[in-house]
């Protein structure tokens, strides 16, 4: 197990420092000048080569790009993920105030999906062909391929404009208005549940499913043992695995897979971030949100590869 988790972290390693290589040569061949979001165009046309000059030096910008890439590297390793053109200020105040955010109404959804799908799912397999499995299975296949934009515009017209129940836009901290973040969470938690938990059903269906028809599942059932036993002790524990690297896949997307309802619901928080510093061309931001995700990526896949072990006694790691 220890040679295993070191040589998944030296390529963990390895995967991270391709992801910062990609995203820092990509950042750079975007067309335009970044500094032009600096100063307007009345500043730059005022503005001497002189002070173009001390601008560029200020933010690393006359510097070669493998020493632009080098002084980047360095800072993260020092804990400084540089200053943002845009936004005047540093790249971790940007995240930590973007960050929170995210991670509220990304962890909400992610236990969510999975406290209410799993158990979904092994109802539709149990009750293979009765209406509780077709209701469920629509409802999965309708939420597989609904587009979470129509979505939230159909909520925010329903629940927002026409009954008036809901705030359309904007994010409250539970800290400081607990039923008012509760108010104004309940439509995007709405949007970013519906595909994950749709995936969760229609995996964990499919997983019990072939799970029951094998042989000591019939011979469980043979001795007499009670439903509860048979689905939760021997069905559900070997049938989950594939449900598992399911929900592996989701944790990344706590963190970078809300760009669309933050945008629709003008949620302050890392998807529109990225979109706002992606069209601002502001490379620091885009530099720091990547690399938090490309971290959380690997060590959500670790996290998936080592649960197998325990969930699966025959899965060994030589």
């Amino acid at each position: 197990m220890r040679t295993y988790i070191i040589r998944r972290l030296v390529q963990a390693v390895f995967v991270m420092f391709l992801s910062t290589v990609m995203v820092f040569c990509m950042m750079r061949l975007l067309p335009g000048d970044p500094i032009l979001l600096y100063l307007t165009q009345d500043e730059y046309a005022r503005t001497s080569h002189e002070e173009i000059k001390a601008i560029r030096h200020k933010f690393g910008l006359d510097r070669p790009l493998p020493q632009q890439y080098i002084d980047w590297v360095a800072g993260i390793l020092r804990g400084d993920l540089g200053n943002s053109i845009f936004f005047g200020s540093t790249v971790t105040e940007e995240i930590g105030r973007a960050l929170p955010v995210t991670f509220h109404l990304g962890i909400i959804t992610f236990i969510l999906a999975n406290l209410i799908g799993i158990p979904a799912g092994v109802i539709c397999a149990v009750r293979r062909g009765k209406w509780s499995d077709t209701a469920l299975t629509v409802f999965a296949n309708i939420g597989i391929t609904a587009p979470v934009f129509w979505l939230g515009i159909l909520l925010i017209y329903l629940f927002g404009l026409y009954l008036g129940w809901l705030p359309i836009q904007g994010y409250t901290s539970p800290f400081d208005d607990f039923f008012l973040s509760l108010r104004k969470s309940i439509m995007p938690i709405a949007c970013l549940l519906l595909f994950p938990l749709s995936g969760t059903v229609r995996q964990t269906r499919s997983a019990m499913l072939e799970i029951i028809s094998q042989d000591y599942i019939r011979t469980a059932w043979s001795k007499g043992l009670t439903e509860r036993m048979v689905i939760f002790r021997h069905a559900l524990k070997n049938g989950i695995i594939p449900v598992v690297t399911l929900a592996g896949m989701g944790i990344p997307h706590i963190i970078g897979g809300q760009v669309l309802v933050e945008t629709v619901f003008n949620i302050p928080g890392m998807g529109r971030l990225a979109v706002e510093a992606l069209f601002n061309q502001d490379y620091a931001i885009v530099q720091g949100i990547v690399l938090i995700i490309s971290v959380v990526v690997v060590l959500s896949n670790l996290l998936v590869d080592i649960s197998y072990g325990w969930f699966d006694p025959r899965v060994r790691y030589e």
